[in-house]
């Protein structure tokens, strides 16, 4: 019996690369010269990044650290680069993820 995937057979469809090292968000924070506390707003909602992007790192049993993967650091700066446009854009972007902040709390 042959694998047959979108009438293909197997071993010819997509792959997908697999993540070899992820980067906390402390040290993304670092790395772009960022407040953590503002990336960790970004990446609390998970859906601001694409699926696969956030990594939870569980270091006891209750206890994690966040991480994010090369394309979640892309995705982000991206966001940032677009959010710093303008000053208006800034403070709408800055002022969302304080709301958001706040209502965590």
């Amino acid at each position: 019996m042959e694998l047959v995937i979108a009438g293909r057979p197997a071993g010819r469809g997509r792959l997908m690369a697999t993540v070899t090292h992820i980067c906390t968000l402390d040290y993304v924070a670092k790395m772009l010269g960022e407040d953590p506390e503002l990336l960790e707003a970004i990446v609390y909602n998970d859906d601001n990044l694409t699926y696969g992007s956030i990594i939870s790192v569980y270091t006891g049993p209750d206890e994690a650290i966040t991480a994010l993967t090369d394309d979640g650091i892309d995705e982000l700066t991206d966001m940032l680069r677009d959010a710093r446009l303008t000053a208006e854009t800034w403070h709408q972007f800055i002022d969302d993820f304080v709301m958001l902040i706040s209502t965590q709390n």
